[in-house]
């Protein structure tokens, strides 16, 4: 079986060219599987799209029964490159301490399948890939996508690699959303799902938050409505900005005043100007200059939008048990004290719903002051709570461990 992202079935073709970020959105250094006319991708919005390709990465061994597969699912500004070094940046994959060899999402015992979403902009079509139909960048001409596309679009690449039911879907802040997704649309092709820091709706205060990020993205004049790669300019600025808003909302106020205070940036007293006088303020504007290199303007519009539109319950009255009614799956929810942008009582929202569902249910609370984006971070009790749920459930499974 194969191994790693280096081999693939005939209809899957890796793609490996120079790794500047606009490139990546054509031609990926990554698996692509690409469908056709003959296999639409139907969306929300009452558009299809008749030609999609999806970039993923695999790392592991999927097994003879094809029982040990996890899909990893990423958060808003991440991609599939989950536990390998970066094509751009060069940096670790986003969630390399949490997936390998005897880390606790295990490569020696599970396959892990990690795709770029819908919309996104490493090579799964989105606003910055080449449209087929007219040699240009779709940019704004992209029908709106929402996380249940994504969802559907995972599956067929799931269908694709010929794997019926998936052993787990994992995943934190956007990825806990396509989790929750997947256990509500696919309920017998999910065994066992682990959302972390994430909600079933988003809450008004997140969209007015994201609403901020696109006026800055939409207010920069090398936006152009949209058709920037056309026109060679770039909105740098505006997405700069809508990232640095954004990043506040991943920490908590006693993380940013341990690590910052109110210290001065290399200097010993006020300019009595408007450069970053403080080491916050500097901190800020070199994450929002550093996300620009890598990440597409049109693709945080679309990947926010679709965050926003995200309401589970709504297609059942507004009873979000119903969402989950029947389920098989084993559920772990997991949240974090410090984290306001999706606090814990959204989570025990979801967590009262499987409950009300019947499902098989688990809660972990985090004490920890690194916010949201704790998820993402160095934090020993997630860890063991993710290798003692994925160990508990292989057994239930059936899938060897070894000893």
């Amino acid at each position: 079986m194969p191994t790693t992202s280096d081999t693939a079935p005939a209809s899957l073709t890796p793609a490996v060219r120079p790794n500047d970020a606009q490139n990546q959105a054509d031609h990926p250094a990554s698996l692509v599987a690409e469908f056709g006319p003959d296999e639409p991708l139907l969306l929300d919005s009452g558009h299809r799209l008749d030609h999609l390709q999806i970039a993923y990465q695999t790392y592991g061994t999927l097994n003879a029964d094809k029982s040990n597969a996890i899909l990893v699912c990423h958060a808003l500004t991440g991609d599939q490159h989950v536990a390998n070094r970066h094509p751009v940046t060069g940096k670790a994959g986003w969630w390399s301490d949490m997936i390998g060899s005897g880390k606790p999402i295990d490569t020696d015992r599970y396959f892990i399948i990690c795709s770029n979403v819908l919309g996104g902009c490493m090579g799964t079509t989105g606003p910055a890939s080449t449209n087929p139909e007219t040699g240009q960048a779709y940019a704004l001409d992209l029908p709106v996508i929402t996380i249940r596309d994504m969802v559907r679009a995972q599956a067929k690449l799931i269908d694709r690699l010929g794997i019926d039911t998936l052993f787990s879907v994992a995943g934190g802040s956007m990825g806990g959303m396509q989790v929750l997704q997947w256990a509500s649309t696919y309920p017998d092709r999910v065994f066992c799902a682990l959302p972390i820091a994430a909600a079933a709706r988003h809450s008004s205060q997140n969209i007015a938050f994201h609403e901020v990020g696109r006026q800055a993205v939409m207010a920069d004049p090398e936006w152009r409505g949209g058709r920037y790669l056309r026109e060679h300019t770039s909105p740098k600025k505006g997405l700069a900005v809508a990232r640095m808003a954004a990043h506040i909302t991943y920490l908590s106020d006693d993380a940013l005043h341990r690590k910052f205070g109110r210290k001065l940036q290399a200097r010993d007293r006020p300019t009595f100007g408007f450069d970053a006088d403080f080491q916050i303020e500097s901190y800020l504007r070199h994450q929002g200059m550093t996300f620009v290199d890598r990440f597409d303007a049109n693709s945080y519009l679309y990947l926010t939008r679709a965050m926003d539109y995200f309401d589970l319950a709504a297609d059942y009255d507004g009873r979000l048990a119903s969402a989950f009614k029947g389920t098989r799956t084993r559920f772990c929810v997991v949240s974090f004290t410090s984290d306001w942008l999706f606090p814990t009582v959204e989570n025990k929202a979801v967590v009262r719903a499987l409950n009300a569902a019947a499902a098989s249910v688990s809660f972990v609370e985090i004490d920890t002051d690194r916010g949201h984006d704790a998820f993402l971070l160095d934090e020993p009790e997630l860890f063991a709570t993710i290798r003692g749920f994925l160990s508990s459930a292989s057994h239930a499974r059936g899938i060897g461990l070894k000893p």
